[in-house]
């Protein structure tokens, strides 16, 4: 090698004058550039693309955050920086910094489950064996700081899977902690997992906030319980679906037979009508067959159901909860069920001043006047 390719070469190594993260890929979250031992050129280019962030990281401080763009990087475009190296205005020397790049795309169906049976209190089977499996979709905030120090690190090329492995801990505890707050029966759990699942991603969304993640999506998809649980579970959920039938097959029988009864008023003058007479009794007769073949079905499930478990009790469903809006900064927000102001009222989102109006209420009220909602104040921890 040359002298000249030898000066060349050590230029080339000490100053880093572009910086980018082009060798991009869809699992990974976190990109330290490698800048090896080089320094960083004054006026050093940074170009940052869509659905990436990039951070300075100087000494272990974190420092300026940069956005989609092309960026300069001068003193008057690393105020941060500028300020934790104590540069003076002008400065134009060759500087070491680190520089991490952030996937803030949006992570669909990443997986989850529980690694061993989780005890669920219930008033009818009380102490239960359970394990559970889900997705749950995130991404990154827009300022990736408190991703990067609680979840992410330093550590190179920090992909999903690295996160899944540190969130799946956390997740599965926040899980646990909401089953028992919700104080929710086994049956309305495994009969409602979809409306279970969007009243609990609305609670873990301030807890993935403070890992630096927004929370789309935690989804219960399937609940895994003893065998003789599971019968008795399952034969409550046919004789629900049995009930609901009743109620479908009695309006249709009723429907048919006003139908029918219409149709009689002018039977002898048009033809059509005397048909219409016809299908509407058809369809009454064969409606009644159903209601019979239904309430021999539901004597039964009664009667198996008696046999399982002689003490059966139902459980209120968690729709049956009354639903509450509250006004924030003067906008309307929910509807929201009472375990979540809970957990609002302990962030300070919800104050005894703060205006709440549900179902019966004539007009907006402050929560520390509405009997149901004072006394969640009550139950909250003092400010620290």
């Amino acid at each position: 090698m040359s002298i000249f390719s030898k000066i060349k070469y050590k230029k080339f190594r000490e100053y880093v004058d572009i910086i980018d993260w082009t060798s991009y890929t869809s699992d990974i979250l976190i990109w330290p550039f490698p800048r090896f031992k080089a320094e960083i050129k004054n006026g050093a280019q940074l170009t940052v693309s869509k659905t990436q962030v990039a951070v300075l990281v100087s000494d272990g401080q974190f420092a300026d955050v940069y956005h989609p763009g092309t960026y300069k990087l001068t003193t008057e475009n690393m105020p941060i920086l500028a300020t934790l190296k104590r540069w003076k205005y002008g400065f134009d020397s060759p500087f070491k910094v680190d520089v991490y790049f952030v996937n803030t795309k949006q992570f669909w169906n990443i997986d989850w489950a529980t690694d061993s049976s989780i005890v669920m209190h219930d008033s009818e089977f009380e102490n239960t064996s359970m394990q559970a499996t889900g997705i749950y979709c995130f991404q990154v905030k827009s300022n990736p700081i408190k991703f990067i120090r609680n979840v992410g690190g330093t550590e190179k090329n920090f992909t999903t899977e690295s996160a899944t492995i540190k969130l799946q801990s956390f997740a599965i505890s926040k899980f646990t902690d909401y089953l028992a707050i919700s104080k929710i029966s086994i049956l309305d759990l495994v009969s409602n997992l979809n409306e279970f699942s969007s009243e609990l991603t609305i609670a873990l969304k301030n807890d993935f906030s403070d890992y630096g993640l927004n929370l789309m999506k935690f989804s219960v998809k399937e609940i895994i319980l003893p065998e003789n649980v599971r019968k008795v579970i399952d034969k409550r959920i046919e004789k629900n679906n049995l009930k609901k039938r009743s109620t479908y097959t009695q309006k249709t029988f009723t429907d048919s037979l006003v139908g029918g009864s219409n149709n009689l008023t002018d039977a002898g003058s048009h033809p059509r009508n005397a048909m219409g007479i016809g299908i509407g009794l058809t369809r009454a007769k064969r409606m009644a067959q159903e209601m019979t073949d239904y309430q021999d079905d539901q004597r039964t499930a009664v009667q198996s159901d008696k046999t399982i478990d002689a003490n059966v009790k139902e459980v209120p469903r968690i729709s049956q909860q009354a639903l509450y809006y509250i006004a924030i900064s003067g906008v309307q927000q929910g509807p929201f069920r009472k375990i979540h102001l809970q957990q609002m009222v302990v962030n300070g989102q919800l104050t005894p001043d703060t205006l709440v109006w549900t179902m019966g209420m004539a007009g907006w009220e402050r929560a520390k006047s509405i009997p149901s909602i004072s006394e969640l104040f009550s139950k909250a921890p003092p400010p620290l």
